[in-house]
């Protein structure tokens, strides 16, 4: 038991190199501090939102964290797996690496505005009668994506859903049935939506 509180308290009093380096004043305060706000109108789902921001908050913040819409999920925060994924004037972004101050004005769609009322956009019926989620995490950033590409026109094999899909990644595994999601709305002449 001795030896326990020992350790814990030998680790508390550490302190690192780097902790004792002097810094000039100019390093000590941030370049960005938070009173330099911006002015930004986002327009979200038909819905305008006047914020001010950091010049330096992400979309992906900005909707999640002002503005409440969690259905866009911060996954690797890196632009990599695609959870974050949102359409701005009909084209499909990666949330997490854009700057909110830079879509001022821009028609944002999210997970949260594809519905209209009870009904589903299409993309989100087809994923629930093919089961194209498991844990549903990338669910989101999936039909978002899906939504965009069909608007693109890119969809008219299997090989080009799955290319141009690439950019999401499921770490369930549900890709099949998110191809074969697509595949029905594809199929029933929706592409252009």
């Amino acid at each position: 038991m001795e030896n326990t509180n020992t350790a814990s308290s030998s680790q508390e009093a550490r302190v690192s190199i780097l902790d004792q380096i002097p810094l000039p004043n100019s390093l000590l305060t941030s370049s960005i501090s938070s009173t330099n706000t911006i002015p930004v109108t986002l327009r979200i789902n038909n819905i305008e939102h006047k914020l001010q921001l950091d010049p330096c908050v992400t979309l992906l913040d900005a909707l999640r964290e002002y503005i409440g819409l969690t259905g866009t999920k911060k996954g690797c925060d890196h632009g990599q797996c695609g959870a974050c994924t949102v359409l701005v004037d009909g084209h499909r972004i990666n949330s997490c690496l854009a700057l909110a101050a830079s879509y001022d004005g821009e028609e944002i769609t999210t997970i949260e505005g594809l519905a209209q009322g009870d009904d589903l956009h299409p993309i989100q019926a087809a994923f629930i009668e093919h089961d194209g989620f498991q844990c549903g995490y990338c669910t989101s950033g999936q039909i978002m994506s899906a939504v965009g590409m069909l608007k693109e026109g890119h969809a008219d094999t299997d090989d080009d859903i799955r290319e141009q899909m690439s950019g999401n990644i499921c770490r369930c595994g549900a890709y099949l049935n998110i191809v074969a999601a697509i595949r029905e709305v594809v199929g029933n002449g929706l592409q252009r939506m």
